[in-house]
């Protein structure tokens, strides 16, 4: 393995094509010159010339020309098995070894089906899951699985858990993070099958630090570091949070236009405000892992600017160099939680 991280991304796969991945690409480059090394994957001319217009033409990064690109409302399983798209390339490169993270802001369901045929599974896993990181009072929760797995069994949610503690203690420093098992109710009694079954393994692993379970109220009062739930309510849960912000932040803005005196009270608070906006921005975090492939892949929103970018490339180097598969896979294997 080289001296550092060598992140790779699909130039081709967000809404707005190459230009915020060349104008991220530089903001990364020059804040952490010499901490990772750079490949963007797709059109050739067009990363080039997106690279100029960012100022970026001179700055250490290579260029892997790919012709074909992932439309947003393509099929993930025939996207999966194309090799001539960004997404396609980029993971072969992957495979290969000649890369030690992706990324991707393009259609979530073919970045999913990609990296699970081209990478495969991590060794003891059953399912791998997506990870989302939500703000909250204290210093955020992550929450698993938020869309790669509408059905799972307890073994998986016991998986997740792990995945989710590993992920929580070393890429977010978070010394023991606690877990919590997303119900109804906090009583052992509430909660459907699905939780009663996962709820006494969850209590007889060795090395995770679970509480019990968790209401999705718990959510925003940061409860626990990790919430554990299958991913079609994780991901009912993540679009409700988004729209819920965007509900609040509009309304927000509608009340203080209102009347001269709220528009002088927003003006003192616009320090405050700013604060806010900045720990609610997904544009912080950049992206999500997909835990438990075979592989370091990150997935992002499809409107991604460069400042998520950005973000994306300071977080898959981290999570390259904080070893973070090797530690899931130690605990899961140490654990005996092995794919069924």
């Amino acid at each position: 393995m080289p001296n550092v991280p060598r992140i790779g991304i699909d130039a081709m796969g967000g809404d707005f094509g190459p230009q915020p991945v060349a104008e991220g690409a530089a903001l990364a480059l020059r804040q952490s010159p010499g901490r990772f090394e750079l490949t963007l994957v797709g059109d050739e001319p067009e990363i080039r010339a997106a690279l100029r217009r960012a100022g970026a033409e001179r700055l250490p990064v290579s260029i892997v020309h790919a012709a074909g690109r992932v439309d947003m409302g393509a099929k993930a399983a025939a996207v999966a098995r194309r090799s001539d798209t960004s997404l396609g390339v980029l993971t072969q490169l992957h495979k290969e070894r000649r890369l030690d993270a992706i990324f991707s802001a393009g259609n979530t369901g073919a970045v999913v089906a990609t990296a699970l045929l081209g990478l495969g599974r991590m060794e003891g896993v059953s399912r791998p899951a997506l990870a989302a990181r939500f703000p909250n009072v204290r210093q955020g929760t992550v929450v698993l699985d938020v869309g790669a797995n509408a059905e799972v069994k307890a073994q998986y949610l016991l998986q997740f858990a792990h995945m989710g503690a590993c992920y929580a203690r070393h890429l977010l420093g978070r010394e023991n993070p606690t877990v919590g098992l997303l119900s109804i109710g906090e009583e052992d009694s509430k909660g459907n099958q699905l939780v009663q079954e996962t709820l006494p393994m969850l209590r007889a692993a060795k090395h995770l630090n679970f509480i019990g379970n968790v209401e999705g109220r718990d959510l925003f009062k940061g409860t626990c570091d990790v919430m554990v739930t299958d991913g079609f309510t994780g991901n009912v849960l993540l679009k409700t949070a988004e729209g819920a912000a965007s509900f609040i932040g509009g309304t927000l803005k509608s009340e203080m236009r209102r009347d001269p005196l709220s528009l002088l009270g927003a003006l003192c608070m616009m320090p405050a405000l700013g604060r806010l906006r900045k720990r609610l921005d997904w544009e912080e975090y950049g992206g999500v892992p997909l835990l438990g492939v075979n592989g370091v892949c990150f997935i992002g929103h499809g409107a991604s600017g460069p400042k998520a970018f950005h973000s994306a490339i300071r977080a898959l180097t981290t999570f390259v160099e904080q070893r973070v598969n090797e530690h899931i896979r130690e605990e899961i294997l140490s654990d005996d939680v092995t794919a069924a």
